[in-house]
């Protein structure tokens, strides 16, 4: 067939115009991504603090009785920062601060040994009342109950509506003595979280991975071409298609009482994580078996030829020549495991745990973000923030696995 100079332009044409839809589907993927990035960094990036890390969820209260020998005349430490403020007459600098929830709290930046809040005792009932507590700086003050030069009892602080120069004035000039605080700990922090969030890593991959591994390693290398291979692929993949929220109801029906042996009762990150376990075993199967079909059959055959059963090929020559589809199946799984939320609100539980083990309940990061849109006034500022970290965790171990990937085919190589 002769080509003609028409069909030439034709051609150029077809290509210019595949070229044109090529690069705006591209485009369009980029912006929607840059959008994304910008709504997340814009909404949390004011929200992020090593104490978000740290602090945890629930905030501690402690309502205190203050000694009755209480007024002086304190000096002003030099390295009070600029923004706080000092009570001449109790000892104590506060400063004015918002929230995780962008609420404005009060918050003690200083306090003088001599001070009557360094000597206050815990006034709730139970066994520690009547016992000295000690107030560490960082923590609010709700309220200062405090007796007027009139004789009547006043509160002052956040519950009074009042900043942290307002307080200050109000019982510089107007307390004659002070009676009873109410204290607490500023919360609002995902420590509690990030634990559980690593705890479900690890019991996920513990028992996906080899599972998953050992399961593509039967399809491929020792399977047998028959009716039963090709059902069997056909059940892992429908697998992957079956929503989420699924194999959580079915991890409170079938995987709880196993989780029972083990003394967990209700929801438990053990539960959680062995319902990941099964989400994430077709994946790590699909992506392990693709991974042994592309090392070489010279290798096998080379193995063979020197003496080496079958057993002794697999484990020792193609499934270390595998290891970086591996080790990418390994990553998928970990995007899979910190972004679920769907199959671990009934697994898990969304009460936010901050000292959670294996064999209570406890929410993952993304579980978090849940809780934290669900209620009737919606956190973005803070679910943002919750997302760029679990951005910035998927990115770090993006790069580990590519590191330890190239590192070790460099070593085989």
């Amino acid at each position: 067939m002769k080509v003609t100079e028409t069909m030439i332009k034709k051609r150029k044409v077809k290509d210019r115009v595949l070229q044109t839809v090529t690069l705006i589907s591209s485009s369009i993927s980029v912006l929607i991504l840059i959008m994304l990035f910008f709504f997340i960094f814009q909404k949390g990036a004011g929200s992020l603090s090593f104490k978000l890390l740290t602090d945890d969820y629930w905030a501690k209260n402690y309502l205190l009785d203050i000694p009755a020998e209480q007024t002086g005349t304190y000096v002003k430490p030099a390295n009070l920062p600029t923004d706080s403020f000092w009570s001449v007459k109790y000892g104590f600098a506060v400063t004015d601060a918002l929230s995780h929830e962008k609420q404005k709290l009060i918050l003690i930046e200083y306090i003088d040994p001599a001070s009557p809040l360094a000597k206050m005792t815990d006034a709730s009932s139970g066994p520690n009342f009547g016992k000295a507590q000690l107030i560490s700086v960082g923590m609010q003050i709700q309220k200062i109950g405090y007796v007027d030069i009139n004789g009547d009892t006043r509160s002052a602080g956040t519950i009074a509506d009042q900043n942290a120069k307002t307080l200050v004035d109000t019982l510089d000039s107007s307390a004659l003595t002070l009676n009873q605080a109410y204290i607490k700990t500023t919360g609002g922090g995902i420590r509690g979280s990030i634990v559980s969030t690593f705890y479900l890593i690890l019991i996920s991959l513990l028992l996906a991975v080899p599972i998953g591994i050992m399961t593509a390693i039967y399809l491929n290398e020792y399977a047998k071409y028959n009716r039963f291979t090709p059902w069997l692929r056909s059940s892992i993949e429908m697998l992957t298609g079956v929503p989420s929220i699924i194999y959580g109801l079915m991890g409170m029906v079938v995987l709880y009482p196993v989780t029972a042996l083990f003394k967990a009762s209700g929801t438990s990150i053990l539960l959680g994580g062995l319902t990941l376990s099964v989400i994430l075993l077709p994946t790590v199967i699909r992506s392990t078996e693709e991974a042994l079909k592309v090392v070489p059959d010279n290798f096998r055959d080379a193995s063979l030829s020197l003496g080496a059963n079958q057993a002794q090929t697999i484990f020792r020559i193609v499934l270390p020549s595998a290891i970086p589809g591996i080790l990418s199946a390994i990553l998928l799984s970990l995007g899979r495991i910190i972004g679920e939320s769907a199959a671990l609100i009934y697994t898990m539980g969304t009460f936010v745990n901050d000292s959670p083990t294996v064999l209570t309940g406890g929410t993952s990061l993304a579980v978090h973000i849940w809780s934290l849109m669900s209620g009737e006034q919606p956190n973005f500022a803070l679910a943002s923030a919750i997302s760029i970290i679990i951005l910035i965790i998927v990115l770090v171990l993006n790069i580990s696995v590519k590191l330890l990937s190239g590192r070790l085919r460099k070593t085989w190589q």
